[in-house]
């Protein structure tokens, strides 16, 4: 099951108390202050992990809570801090509080980690309060409460290219044959409710992720359709892939109706690097791939996920496109 957002509770640990002691031994019956510190609470720990592309674990738990430190002891022995709670999740999570607003951290590289929330600090032993005019204190303080937060989860994919079309325009035909994805295909709008990312080989041992999803329909960034809660999943892609069927009466409006709504959606997006591309070309005769032409403005190339027509050429300009976006 796909889930890109959760809400749950994280409570740091409680920092243990500190202890009133003192040193007792054979004639030494009244010895001095020796009560010891208390532990520190644990923290919770948020980990990006290469190998999760879901927040579904968190679906069904809701709270979270560390260990509290252990208490001081005699002989100056300070109490063992609490365990922290270390939680993973997808790369590309950004972590929120729901109660400000406020963006936490971004968790867009492996093994990257924020410590959301912090363990409260042990209490002082009654050693720490004897002085010239107090030589047995009988004072301690308790240890201090660990921070808590109601965290919001938020995933956005992270993808080299980002595949944007109309429902049922072969986005998912085309990951299957560049990747070893294997999105569910039928001929109907909606069969990609979810996204999928997908792993395409390039020569020399390199390789883009592609993603493909929801087809976005025409009020998709105000809600209408499935496009409106995943089109957060290509704002973070480096190219944007836009896929026309061929054989639209009118490529130009379709393209002007997606780039609309990427930019109402996210203005940013209409500074976002693209290519276009006219999908399910092997259902066109020569003729009919020729008049193309006439009727869209725009750089295209003609494409068919099944023949693999124009594939090699797609994925040569890919590529150029992304060094050329490492070195600028």
């Amino acid at each position: 099951m796909f889930v890109d957002y959760v809400e749950i509770e994280v409570a740091a640990g409680k920092g243990g108390d500190g202890c009133v002691s003192f040193h007792r031994e054979k004639f030494m019956p009244r010895g001095g202050p020796d009560g010891g510190d208390g532990g520190r609470g644990g923290n919770v720990v948020i980990v990006a992990d290469s190998n999760l592309n879901t927040l579904v674990d968190f679906r069904y738990r809701k709270k979270y809570k560390a260990e509290n430190g252990r208490p001081g002891e005699g002989g100056l022995r300070t109490g063992k801090s609490g365990a922290e709670i270390v939680l993973r999740v997808p790369v590309g999570s950004l972590l929120k509080n729901i109660d400000n607003g406020q963006l936490i951290g971004d968790l867009d590289s492996p093994e990257k980690k924020i410590v959301v929330v912090r363990g409260g600090r042990g209490g002082k032993g009654n050693d720490h309060f004897k002085s010239s005019t107090i030589q047995a204190p009988r004072k301690a303080t308790p240890g201090k409460p660990g921070e808590s937060l109601l965290l919001g989860l938020e995933l956005k994919l992270l993808a080299d290219v980002g595949l944007v079309g109309l429902p049922n325009v072969g986005k998912s035909t085309l990951l299957a044959r560049l990747s070893t994805a294997r999105p569910k295909i039928a001929d109907y709008p909606f069969t990609t409710v979810t996204p999928n990312l997908g792993i395409v080989r390039l020569a020399e041992y390199r390789s883009l992720v592609m993603a493909d999803i929801p087809g976005i329909i025409e009020g998709a960034s105000q809600g209408k359709g499935l496009g409106v809660r995943f089109l957060r999943h290509i704002q973070r892609t480096r190219i944007l892939l836009f896929l026309i069927e061929a054989s639209d009466p009118n490529p130009k409006g379709t393209l002007d109706l997606l780039k609309s709504e990427l930019s109402d959606f996210d203005p940013k997006l209409a500074e976002r690097p693209f290519m276009v591309t006219l999908s399910k070309a092997d259902l066109l005769d020569t003729e009919a791939q020729k008049e193309i032409s006439k009727k869209i403005t725009s750089e295209y190339l003609l494409i068919s996920g099944v023949s693999g027509q124009g594939l090699d050429t797609l994925l040569n300009r890919l590529e150029n496109e992304l060094e050329r976006l490492k070195s600028s």
